[in-house]
């Protein structure tokens, strides 16, 4: 599945360099228009990350409610789940699947107490690898896990699938390597959706001969390197 993204940073739709604040290569300014133009051009799913939660900033909760009652598609939505509260609240607001990151490293028990609850379905788990280690708090810790062990432990936890994010490639549109994803895919049965650095429809190609269930693209979509029309054929 070919999902784009909308990140939301001060209310407005942005894309960053490897997640970093002030590194803004695009900023457009209805975040909810957005998302309903993806959906008119054919996406199965919208993936929707408040950046502004994820970094410690204003979230942004009312335009994820606003993307959620616009748009028919199914919302898989992470940034700023610090608390089993913050996930409770996203769920009872009929997101689809939530993306827990930092929490799901700090609290681990949150991984099987929302699976048991809501579903396995709704509850991704973000493994986010940069120089091969897992990295928490919108990508500013490194912690001393690898990707495929944490995907193995939260597979083995409840998690219904991870979101696999290469910082080493995210926003630099400059490709990709496969080798860390087909690592992680090796090691658990779960889907994994892959993000980070695809920024031709080549590389979407290549995605779409490995096992992973889907893949998230932003930079490529909104700079046109990537036509989602196009990309829609590797589905």
């Amino acid at each position: 599945m070919v999902i784009p993204a909308v990140d939301i940073k001060n209310g407005k739709c942005v894309q960053l360099v490897q997640g970093k604040p002030g590194t803004e290569q695009v900023i457009l300014e209805d975040p909810v228009k957005i998302a309903c133009q993806w959906e008119d051009k054919g996406a199965r799913m919208i993936h929707v990350i408040d950046l502004g939660g994820a970094l410690g900033e204003t979230n942004n909760l009312e335009i994820v409610r606003e993307i959620r009652d616009s748009v028919s598609v199914p919302i898989q939505m992470g940034g700023g789940i610090r608390t089993k509260d913050d996930a409770l609240n996203l769920l009872e607001m009929d997101i689809n699947r939530i993306i827990l990151g930092t929490i799901a490293m700090e609290n681990p028990e949150v991984v099987p107490e929302l699976s048991n609850s809501f579903g396995k379905k709704k509850i991704v788990v973000a493994l986010d690898s940069k120089d091969s280690q897992v990295v928490v708090r919108g990508w500013t810790e490194k912690t001393d896990k690898t990707a495929p062990e944490m995907g193995k432990f939260f597979e083995n936890m409840g998690a219904g699938g991870i979101l696999f994010t290469n910082v080493d490639y995210e926003g630099l549109m400059k490709g990709f390597s496969i080798k860390p994803l087909e690592e992680l895919l090796s090691a658990v049965k779960i889907p994994v959706i892959y993000s980070g650095g695809v920024s031709t429809l080549e590389d979407v190609n290549k995605l779409s001969k490995t096992r992973a269930a889907g893949v998230v693209i932003g930079s490529a979509l909104y700079k046109g390197n990537i036509i989602f029309e196009q990309a829609l054929k590797y589905q």
